[in-house]
């Protein structure tokens, strides 16, 4: 296992300032910190060969893509093929900082940076098993944050996390990414590009990761947004599939608010640290600047879920008046078949009366009372009609006819 290598001090107390500093944002590339040159350290021994020698630009039998660089005084010196590389260029630049990337690693990946930077085995174990929520622990002079990061994807209409865990340390940013967001090579860019930012060391960077993840949750929120508006006027047109995709869109706000409901009470705990660390009033409008934004953010998701409660309410009371309505018809349909059926049964029993004494009359047997009587056909037909009567009497009155 290869040895731990000495860790420079810094003279600014970067150390105890890390849970201190604040946002790097736009207006922060005009300033001109510089981070105070730290003492050369005592000569590093040279430790066995690393594990991991696969070349970082290259995915590993897990599938991983490795990006890593060094930097000094602000500016790309180098990009190590292996992790081995990178270790070894590090001890050689007592004065630079690596700033190592991966997406999807392997354990034998991150079990090598953990020996070469000491990183704490829970920490480790988090970041290989991901599925965490977001939080900041500090575990000796190395911070390790979990973010939850967002994208909205316009095709399925639907809302995409990632997870991201970052490890600082004195001279290291370790960044391991489970998921397609945020877009850290856009990040790498932008401070690339901005030498006397990438100077203030580790710092900077953990707070140029947590701006591009904060601000990848504005896309997020107006496509949510749009979705919200939709659904509303779905709802009032009938469409029978909004159930669910209201019920789908309040899962991933569910999903959302987890991710930034934790990075508020993160962020203000940085900010707590300010005295106590002497950050500099720069640095600290910049993370109150992440803070306001995250809190805005929260305040938003927590309005699209009461949104999307009340929608769901309203479209239910519609459903259940739209379903009482047709019931209605059913039920009046249903009487006016009654009704018909009432009078087409109130004619067959009349007609079946005459129906009943024709029939007998029509036997013609030679000792059937009536047959030779002279009244005997009068009296028959008489007998039809005062049955017929009867009945049509007895059926209006109930009002069948």
């Amino acid at each position: 296992m290869p040895q731990r290598r000495a860790r420079p001090t810094s003279k600014n107390g970067w150390t105890d300032r890390i849970a201190g500093t604040g946002r790097i944002g736009r207006a922060a590339r005009k300033s001109g910190w510089r981070r105070t040159p730290a003492p050369p350290p005592a000569p590093r021994p040279e430790p066995p060969p690393s594990a991991t020698d696969a070349p970082l630009s290259e995915p590993s039998d897990a599938g991983s893509v490795v990006q890593a660089a060094l930097y000094r005084d602000g500016v790309r010196v180098s990009a190590p093929d292996t992790l081995a590389d990178t270790f070894r260029e590090l001890r050689e630049q007592p004065s630079g900082m690596a700033w190592i990337g991966l997406a999807r690693p392997t354990e034998r990946e991150l079990l090598s940076l953990a020996a070469e930077f000491d990183l704490h085995p829970l920490a480790v174990e988090d970041a290989m098993e991901a599925h965490q929520r977001p939080k900041l622990e500090r575990y000796g002079d190395t911070l390790f944050v979990v973010l939850s990061a967002a994208r909205y994807l316009d095709t399925p209409e639907e809302v995409d996390f990632g997870e991201l865990h970052v490890f600082v340390g004195p001279d290291f940013v370790i960044t391991v990414r489970h998921g397609a967001a945020p877009d850290l090579s856009a990040v790498r860019q932008r401070m690339e590009e901005s030498p006397e930012l990438l100077n203030l060391g580790p710092e900077a960077v953990l707070y140029a990761i947590l701006d591009a993840v904060v601000d990848g949750y504005a896309p997020v929120v107006a496509g949510v947004q749009t979705d919200i508006d939709e659904i509303e006027t779905e709802v009032f047109r009938g469409d029978p599939a909004v159930s669910r995709r209201i019920y789908e869109l309040s899962r991933e706000m569910v999903e959302f608010q987890r991710a930034t409901r934790p990075l508020v009470g993160m962020l203000h705990s940085l900010m707590a640290g300010f005295a106590k660390y002497g950050t500099d009033e720069e640095l600290q409008r910049y993370l109150r600047d992440v803070a306001d934004h995250v809190t805005h953010t929260s305040e938003q998701v927590d309005s699209f879920r009461q949104a999307l409660a009340d929608i769901l309410t309203v479209n239910a009371t519609l459903v259940t008046q739209q379903q009482n309505a047709e019931m209605r018809a059913l039920a009046e349909a249903g009487f006016e078949q009654n009704e018909e059926i009432k009078k087409i049964s109130s004619w067959a029993a009349i007609l079946f009366a005459p129906t009943l004494v024709g029939t007998i009359y029509g036997m013609n047997f030679h000792r059937m009372p009536e047959l030779g009587w002279r009244f005997g056909y009068p009296f028959a037909i008489g007998l039809m009609g005062v049955v017929c009567v009867s009945l049509y009497l007895i059926f209006k009155r109930r009002d069948w006819l």
